[in-house]
């Protein structure tokens, strides 16, 4: 996607200018998996004009491999974005109808051969959203990727901007017949899957966690989930939140894991939950311990928030002084 935000801070109805960057959620994830040195590849379709190009030579920078990107249609999705500060949330203007994405179809790619020797496949809530034709392309893809034997995670992500509740859980129910690892917050679970997280408030900064205990065994229990991360947010503002998850693995959990909790100031929120997807698909690849996952998770998209763009671009060995000292911020000589 082209993403098209104000500088400083400013509204929409201030700015003379917006600052062009690239990003989506499964593009973000491909991106930070691959500055972790995993071989990462991305799906998709993108115009064969300027602006395409240009896309793809976003995420090819990070060396991401764009074998199986389709060219063609008119035009690249688009959103704008508007910088909240204090208690002026931040702000998304989605115009995505009719973009190149949104008219890929099944038959455009060899699903075989995508996922030849793949070992792991991420999507999110956001590419059923977009259409029809993505929901039957997802479909798909997910077919093949477990015939095929390959993990797959999904981010739910509801996003109300492009469906209601009730399209979600028609779509999005169906699907998870395919997904190993679940993500979700607790907005996600309840209006994608209808499930509920008990007493939260989000925006109260108020966390249940029991509930959310509860929610990811529900999760579990219901679609046969190998293991059910939920991010814990608490919003005390725009610019400062809480963040901490939670991990119910297939392995040895009688109890969901939580995580260290880390107070962010935030610099850029969008792709904050993309971070946490990539740390957490590294973590269970490398790490020693679902615990050791979670916290490589936690960690990642705690500096994530600080970055502006959509992209984490941080390193392991970043990520992993942040686990070991807990964050002082203090300049590196």
């Amino acid at each position: 996607m082209l993403r098209l935000a104000t500088s400083n801070h400013q509204r929409f109805v201030q700015a003379s200018h917006f600052e062009v960057t690239y990003g989506g959620g499964e593009a973000n994830v491909a991106v930070a998996l691959s500055g972790y040195g995993l071989q990462s590849a991305f799906v998709s379709r993108v115009p064969a004009h300027e602006i395409g190009t240009s896309a793809l030579q976003a995420v090819q920078r990070f060396g991401v491999n764009t074998d199986f990107i389709v060219r063609g249609g008119n035009r690249l999705g688009t959103y704008f974005l508007e910088t909240g500060a204090s208690q002026r949330p931040s702000k998304v203007i989605y115009d995505r109808a009719a973009s190149a994405v949104s008219e890929m179809t099944p038959d455009m790619l060899d699903w075989e051969k995508v996922f030849d020797g793949v070992e792991w496949f991420h999507w999110t809530g956001i590419t059923p959203a977009i259409s029809v034709n993505l929901q039957k392309t997802l479909k798909k893809a997910c077919e093949v990727a477990k015939k095929k034997g390959v993990t797959v995670s999904c981010d739910l992500n509801f996003r109300s901007k492009l469906w209601t509740e009730e399209e979600a859980q028609k779509v999005m129910i169906p699907l998870m017949e395919y997904v190993d690892v679940c993500i979700a917050n607790e907005e996600d679970a309840q209006k994608s899957l209808g499930f509920n997280a008990g007493n939260t408030h989000v925006e109260g900064a108020h966390l249940d966690e029991e509930g959310y205990a509860h929610l990811c065994k529900a999760l579990k229990n219901e679609f046969g989930f190998k293991r059910v991360a939920i991010t814990l947010r608490e919003s005390f503002s725009a610019t400062m939140n809480g963040w901490s998850a939670m991990l119910h693995d297939d392995e040895d959990c009688e109890q969901p894991t939580r995580s260290t909790r880390y107070e962010i100031h935030i610099v850029d929120r969008v792709g904050g939950g993309d971070s946490f997807a990539s740390g957490l698909i590294y973590g269970l690849l490398s790490k020693e311990s679902s615990k050791d996952a979670l916290e490589f998770a936690v960690a990642a998209s705690c500096l994530k928030h600080t970055i502006p763009g959509d992209f984490n671009l941080v390193s392991v060995d970043e990520v992993d002084k942040l686990v070991k000292s807990g964050g002082s911020g203090r300049v590196e000589r």
